[in-house]
């Protein structure tokens, strides 16, 4: 499970990071620490546990978003772990703020840590947890709206929204994809 964001502190609190944010809560739960790797493993924090009954690896690469299929590539080799194992959570403009959606594949949708992310794994044919930060105000680049940190009204729910993205996650991980939309989808 990768969770994707940009590295350092001046992007930590940005829109495009709250796949990370999910993927530290996950660490949280799980007492999981994640470490910097060595050799295919450099490019990503990472570590091993238990989640929802369930052996997990968790990852967050440490390059820039549009970089990160490298680091996931790596994981996934040298952990000998099939792509349709690989669950990744991220920011969807496309879904309102704070709902969560699940789903294998689909299209990238803009997101260059997607589509970075397919082109290294070879294929788009991954789960994939969205976590929905809405559409940008009037006609405000929606490239320069998810390098923005959330706004003070949207800070206000961001516990709860990375709460019930870590609670989608661990639902698909414990009932299957089908199984946990039908948790996930009506709840958010």
């Amino acid at each position: 499970m990768v969770g994707l964001g940009n590295p350092g502190p001046g992007y930590a609190g940005n829109r495009h990071n709250v796949g990370a944010m999910v993927l530290d809560e996950l660490a949280a739960r799980a007492g999981v620490r994640l470490t910097a790797g060595k050799g295919a493993r450099a490019r990503a924090l990472a570590g091993e546990g238990r989640l929802a009954g369930r052996r997990v690896v968790l990852a967050r690469p440490t390059t820039y978003m549009n970089e990160s299929g490298g680091p996931v590539r790596g994981l996934l080799d040298y952990h000998k772990l099939p792509v349709t194992d690989l669950v990744v959570v991220h920011d969807e403009l496309d879904i309102p703020f704070a709902a969560v959606r699940l789903k294998r594949g689909g299209g990238e949708g803009g997101h260059n840590g997607l589509r970075s992310v397919s082109r290294a794994a070879g294929t788009k044919d991954y789960l994939r947890v969205r976590v929905g930060i809405g559409r940008p105000p009037g006609r405000q680049d929606p490239a320069d709206f998810v390098l923005r940190d959330f706004s003070a009204t949207e800070r206000k729910e961001l516990d709860l929204l990375v709460a019930e993205a870590a609670d989608a996650a661990e639902e698909l991980l414990a009932l299957g994809l089908e199984a946990a939309q039908n948790v996930v989808h009506p709840r958010t």
